[in-house]
């Protein structure tokens, strides 16, 4: 960072001297005393010095060069350089990356602090052992434990301060890089004779800026973000399931309780910046949910699209509520490819946040009235609260539905790791406990959409006796969890319910286990 700050310095000095000519010299030597030249050798020394992996240095190494051809065609608009470029750079160099070093000292300070007083406590507690006013040291002891825990805790906020600020200054190189592309912007529009030679140099320039992929993913259109970092679902949305699924999905009150601001700032500054170093979070499901719910807000577009909005609207204003889910349906075919698969990710992980809502609290209901509102909103003029008050009952209503009956939507199966970045929560154990889902319906209830064929009719439920001989034999015959869902369903012990989907043939290795389960199912 230090050396950013040095040749950004520099680049900024080259720059106020280029705004003095010499007149009265030849071509050949104005040419050479150019402030423009020397410029030029500023640019391309910084870039060779940040190397080829910096943005920054590869923007100023081609910038040098066009400074170089650009020298003997000198024609400048000063005020226009000194707003769009000086200003910006000098702010940089002697107050953005300055104040970032301070802190940096500051924190190095406070480790020396923590460091003393922890030492002076651990000398008083080993004073307790050996003296014999044993009351005074203990006392003392416990003011010195204050002290350390006094200076630990000012040292880790000034840690998280300087994490914050310093992922914030990486997820902005490309934002910093521009100001090298705005100069020769600048000087196409001021240096009419050597625009031919400009617009022959701005688009290779520019295609670098846009081929650099550490750009921020808040604030970005979904399409642009997927498409300059290669994935099929956006970081933040894939990383934050995952951070959940591993130790947030018992989690009382998940994206309903507010989380730290300092550490949700922290969060969003290290996806912006596409670290991997994402531990720290997993102990703060909160602040990953907080993250969740902040991205999905701050997409130019909501995910459910603009576009969509009133056909959304209308299919949740039907009545009948088969006739509901057959147009809540189709207006969800309707999603861009993007949007859609996106969507059927977070539908899934919210489908599976419900499974567990005895302990979390999460129904699907409960997480369509605080996720909504981040999903689908309406484009128009106002204030926020009034955007939301607008949408918030509509979007319930759609949002609901879609994760009770998820596996309808959405009948394939989601690999949650689709990156393959991420390390997949250990399975639960296989035991009757955990194959009863919720006391809502699960979203397995056959619903025709349209141009599908009628389900079969709900066959009779076994008994409770009849239901533990089954899974005995299945555990016997190792048989998956999920091929217990159309026997272990809440409303087996109660009666009947609405028909089910037709279930998937069996695969050649479960033939012994379904012929099972048929057996079961004619006998009773």
């Amino acid at each position: 960072m230090e050396l950013v700050r040095v040749v950004s310095h520099n680049t900024h000095k080259r720059m106020v001297a280029c705004l003095q000519g010499q007149i009265g010299t030849d071509a050949e030597k104005r040419h050479k005393k150019l402030p423009l030249t020397s410029l030029s050798q500023a640019m391309q020394d910084g870039g060779n010095q940040l190397g080829e992996e910096s943005l920054i240095g590869k923007m100023m190494e081609m910038c040098g060069d066009a400074e170089n051809r650009l020298a003997s065609e000198l024609m400048q608009h000063e005020m226009n350089i000194e707003k769009e470029i000086l200003d910006p750079l000098n702010q940089l160099a002697e107050l953005d990356i300055p104040n970032i070093l301070k802190q940096r000292r500051q924190l190095a300070k406070l480790v020396l602090d923590y460091d003393s007083a922890r030492a002076r406590w651990l000398q008083a507690t080993k004073s307790i052992i050996s003296g014999t006013n044993t009351q005074s040291l203990t006392a003392k002891a416990d003011s010195l434990k204050e002290e350390v825990d006094e200076a630990m805790n000012k040292m880790e906020l000034c840690k998280d301060q300087l994490s914050a600020d310093m992922y914030n200054f990486f997820s902005k190189e490309a934002d910093y890089a521009r100001y090298y592309v705005m100069l020769l912007e600048a000087q196409a529009d001021y240096h009419r004779k050597s625009l031919t030679l400009l617009e022959s140099v701005l688009p290779t320039i520019q295609a670098q800026q846009d081929s650099w992929t550490e750009k921020p993913a808040f604030g970005t259109a979904l399409d642009e973000h997927l498409k300059r970092s290669s994935r099929e679902i956006a970081l933040p949305i894939e990383a934050c399931v995952m951070m959940l699924l591993e130790t947030g999905m018992k989690e009382e009150g998940l994206f309903r309780i507010a989380a730290g601001a300092s550490k949700l700032k922290k969060l969003k500054a290290a996806l912006d910046c596409s670290t991997s170093q994402l531990e720290e979070f997993y102990s703060d499901p909160h602040a990953v949910a907080g993250a969740l719910k902040s991205y999905l807000r701050e997409l130019p577009e909501p995910l459910m699209t603009y576009q969509l909005y009133d056909e959304w609207i209308q299919a949740s204003n039907v009545s009948d509520p088969d006739k509901r889910l057959q147009a809540l349906w189709v207006t969800c075919d309707q999603l861009p490819k993007n949007n859609k698969a996106n969507f059927r990710y977070l539908i899934k992980f919210l489908a599976k946040l419900a499974q567990e809502s005895d302990i979390n609290k999460m129904t699907p209901s409960n997480i369509a009235i605080v996720l909504g509102p981040n999903l689908l909103w309406a484009k128009t003029e106002g204030s926020l609260a009034e955007m939301a008050a607008a949408t918030s009952v509509h979007v319930v209503t759609i949002i609901e539905p879609i994760i009770q009956h998820a596996d309808w939507f959405f009948p394939e199966d989601v690999d949650f790791n689709v990156s393959g970045m991420f390390s997949m929560p250990a399975p639960l154990p296989n035991n009757v406990n955990h194959l009863t889902p919720p006391d809502y319906d699960s979203g397995t209830i056959e619903r025709k959409r349209p141009g599908s064929m009628v389900g079969p009719e709900a066959a009779p439920r076994p008994s409770t006796n009849v239901i533990i001989a089954l899974i005995a034999q299945l555990n016997h015959h190792r048989v998956k969890v999920y091929h217990l869902h159309v026997f272990l369903s809440p409303v087996s012990l109660t009666g009947p319910r609405e028909p089910r989907p037709r279930a998937r043939s069996p695969s050649p290795s479960s033939n012994n286990t379904s012929a099972v389960l048929r057996s079961l199912s004619r006998a009773y």
